[in-house]
């Protein structure tokens, strides 16, 4: 068989084929049609209209209906408490350092020693010291001695003004450089200032010591002074003679108590807190300076507003809550107080009996639609716990 009959019947075949093929899709297409367009009218009005019988769960604004857990908010009658975390200082306390550079001949002291005040603590070499006061002793009593004779020869009229003047000035002179020599000498002498107890000792003997450099130090921890911080909001009520409960890791349930001495005239302005101090005996020395002390103090017992802790939304620095209005939730900022077990005060923003949302929060927006449930579930609990609560006392 020739080539080109060849190919001539070849795609006579494969046209054929292909002509068959569209023939068949055609066929499958044209017995869809039907069956998709020739639906029961009711279910093609139900797909044209998914809202027309109304979305389950919708609000008026056509969004959903979430439902939340709410409780209204109440007063409590509640103890006002200021906590803060408290540094401990000593009510004196120094560096004993060396005012000129010289040697250490004699320590006086043991390291944890109590000492009183004027008791001698360090001996540094006073040698130069003592030939100087000599000298200027020596030079006072012929000052003395010459101005004694030439007041009698001024008597006299044999020496004139301006001799006895000029002698008189010798003399005084004479009398301060003694004056600068003994504090030179008492300089090589360190003393405590007041009652305390030394530290640790820094130095040696035979040492040289310059101004500035710390032999050892001094504190009166009779008395401690604990420096704490409190808000800005409590200031009002930070007053002298305020008793206040401290307690230290150091020792598990001793409680020290102290008062309230002084309130700093400052308010800081980055953390919005003001310093207070309180005085606290230390007698038995337990406390030491430098300890941290948590401090408990009670501003005495009022009614304040409080709601649940879980209804609270904190966002960038401020506390919000949702209220239930006519079916809505309200986003409002509130300003918090004091917060115990569960429960939280607040001091402004909110008024008494006002719904707020307590579970459900994270699905809220300011606005949005809900349907409120156990709303006053808690307050049944609390009064039929506080009903049970009398029967048993």
């Amino acid at each position: 068989m020739p080539d080109s009959l060849r190919k001539v019947l070849l795609g006579t075949l494969i046209g054929a084929f292909i002509v068959g093929f569209a023939w068949h899709i055609a066929g499958e297409r044209a017995k869809r049609a039907p069956a998709a367009m020739g639906g029961p009218p009711a279910a093609s009005g139900g797909a044209g209209k998914p809202g027309a019988a109304g979305k389950p769960g919708s609000g008026a604004d056509g969004g959903p209906v979430i439902p939340v857990v709410a409780t209204p908010a109440r007063t409590e009658h509640l103890s006002l408490e200021v906590e803060a975390l408290g540094n401990a200082r000593a009510s004196e306390s120094i560096d004993v350092t060396a005012k000129v550079s010289n040697l250490v001949t004699a320590i006086r002291f043991t390291e944890g020693q109590q000492v009183r005040k004027g008791d001698i603590l360090v001996e540094l070499d006073g040698a130069q010291a003592r030939a100087d006061l000599a000298v200027a002793d020596a030079a006072l009593k012929e000052s003395t001695s010459q101005l004694k004779r030439s007041r009698e020869l001024y008597e006299t009229k044999v020496l004139s003004d301006q001799q006895i003047e000029q002698i008189e000035s010798t003399y005084s002179a004479n009398v301060a450089r003694v004056a600068a020599a003994r504090a030179r000498l008492s300089d090589t002498v360190i003393r405590a200032p007041f009652n305390g107890r030394v530290g640790l000792r820094r130095a040696s003997v035979g040492g040289l010591v310059a101004p500035g450099t710390v032999i050892t130090t001094l504190d009166d921890t009779s008395t401690i002074k604990l420096d704490f911080t409190v808000p800005e909001r409590v200031v009002a009520a930070m007053k002298p003679g305020l008793t206040l409960a401290a307690k230290s890791v150091a020792y598990p349930g001793k409680v020290f108590e102290g008062k309230v001495a002084s309130v700093d005239s400052r308010v800081d302005p980055n953390t919005r807190s003001v310093v207070v101090r309180a005085l606290v005996p230390n007698a038995d020395g337990l406390l030491k300076p430098g300890m941290f002390l948590n401090v408990h103090l009670s501003r005495g017992t009022a009614d304040v507003l409080v709601v649940p802790e879980e209804a609270l939304v904190p966002e960038q620095g401020d506390v919000f809550v949702y209220v239930v209005q006519d079916g809505k939730a309200a986003k409002r900022k509130i300003q918090t107080g004091q917060r115990s077990v569960g429960t939280v005060q607040v001091t402004d923003g909110l008024q008494a009996g006002e719904i707020v949302v307590t579970e459900g929060t994270q699905k809220l927006r300011d606005g949005a639609s809900v349907s409120v449930t156990e709303a006053t579930a808690a307050p049944q609990r609390a009064a039929a716990a506080g009903a049970g609560g009398g029967t048993a006392q």
